[in-house]
């Protein structure tokens, strides 16, 4: 936890603002969103004496808008990278918009991967130099351990990001960074509302954020919860088609 800045994207609100609250006050931020009022209340309310704080409002899905936020990043110093901005659509995908389809990609996916990229060498440097250890939190989900019908896309794209933590983390063993898949299932946010999906319950934001904190460095993925835990066991255990129509008949019923 002793990390001298972080950038936190999608930070505007839900687990993004709780992993804000949830650093310590030693710890500059650099804070990312698309809404531009939402951070500067945030900001104000995180600010301290001597600590740095800025705001980036970027809509990660539009044209090198990750490039643009990275270099904000390199510019700010970081030594802890939480790529937490994500889109949902919920509904068939024969009938969603190719536009929500694509944005899925290029936030939950796309922007990840520029980030990370572009800011790891820095975080690596600076830890170095320091003697410390730097941080990749990458917040997957439990959908993306097993197909999720009327919820295709987002799914593939959290199983995409599991992935990329995981092979960072067998990569990176040997430097002085630790990466982490944090994968809550549920969670009161705003996140259902905006996919279409209905009201969220499950964990409350702060709990997945403060798991996720705790975890960094003990383990490369780490599930929020004993029921979800179980779930990420089936989705391992049954055949991808049998898992695939027990989340169709879930999801219908949400429907």
């Amino acid at each position: 936890m002793a990390y001298r800045s972080a950038l936190i994207t999608g930070a505007s609100s839900g687990i993004g603002e709780a992993l804000a609250h949830a650093l310590p006050e030693t710890t500059d931020l650099l804070l990312h969103g698309r809404d531009e009022n939402r951070l500067a209340v945030l900001a104000e309310r995180l600010a301290r004496p001597h600590r740095r704080i800025e705001i980036a409002a970027i809509d990660l899905a539009s044209p090198g808008s990750a490039e643009a936020l990275a270099e904000r990043g390199l510019r700010f110093g970081v030594d802890l990278l939480i790529n937490n901005a994500g889109l949902g659509q919920f509904g068939p995908f024969a009938q969603s918009p190719l536009e929500a389809e694509c944005g899925m990609v290029t936030v939950n996916v796309l922007a990840p991967v520029v980030l990370t990229r572009m800011l790891l060498p820095q975080i690596l440097e600076r830890a170095r130099a320091a003697g410390g250890r730097g941080g990749v939190i990458i917040v997957a989900s439990v959908v993306g351990f097993g197909p999720i019908p009327f919820f295709s896309t987002y799914a593939a794209t959290k199983a995409f990001d599991l992935r990329l933590a995981e092979g960072l983390a067998v990569e990176l063993a040997a430097e002085p960074v630790d990466v982490l898949a944090l994968c809550p299932g549920a969670t009161a946010t705003r996140f259902g509302e905006r996919a279409q999906f209905g009201p969220s319950g499950g964990h409350s934001a702060e709990q997945v954020a403060k798991e996720g904190l705790a975890a960094l460095g003990r383990r490369s993925v780490h599930v929020v919860g004993g029921a979800n835990r179980a779930v990420t066991v089936l989705f391992k255990l049954l055949p991808g088609g049998v898992t695939g129509r027990l989340a169709v008949a879930a999801n219908r019923r949400r429907r």
